[in-house]
């Protein structure tokens, strides 16, 4: 029993639109095919901190190269799931100090659709990939919603 136990392991959420989106990003890096062997659930594993590996990630310190490159992949996901769904060509624009907060805003035009604050940024990563995925799904519905609500100024 214990046997058929182990075997029913449930998978993670990657079904998502803002998921499948994010893995594009990851797989357009890969320019040398280093990860065509990897699944998408390999390439996500870094935003992926349960207690335990948030635990081991010191309160203050400097975010590295890496962790900054998996945030800016993470909102380019965000911006191009809002292409998608508005046809509205999305900018990123991320201003971040060395300690890691600093501020990632999204455009549209002239409208200003994602606005985050952000804070201990070489913490960046959520518990589990539905947590991900919903964060990223969330933050598209309400850029879309603006977009929606104010066209004129998205389409200037």
């Amino acid at each position: 029993m214990p046997e058929a136990a182990a075997a029913v392991v449930a998978e993670p959420k990657t079904e998502s639109v803002f998921i499948k989106e994010l893995v594009k990003q990851w797989r357009a890096q890969d320019l040398h095919g280093a990860w065509e062997g990897k699944t998408d659930l390999d390439l996500l594993e870094p935003y992926i901190l349960d207690k335990e590996k948030r635990k081991e990630i010191p309160l203050i310190g400097d975010p590295d190269p890496e962790t900054l490159w998996r945030l800016e992949l993470f909102y380019n996901a965000v911006g191009l799931s809002i292409e998608r769904a508005t046809g509205i060509m999305v900018s990123p624009i991320m201003k971040m100090h060395h300690e890691g907060f600093g501020r990632m805003v999204l455009t549209a035009g002239r409208l200003v659709v994602v606005n985050k604050h952000l804070r201990d940024v070489h913490r960046f990563g959520f518990p589990t990939y539905e947590k991900m995925a919903e964060e990223g799904e969330k933050l598209v519905t309400a850029a879309v919603e603006m977009i929606t609500k104010y066209p004129e100024v998205a389409n200037y």
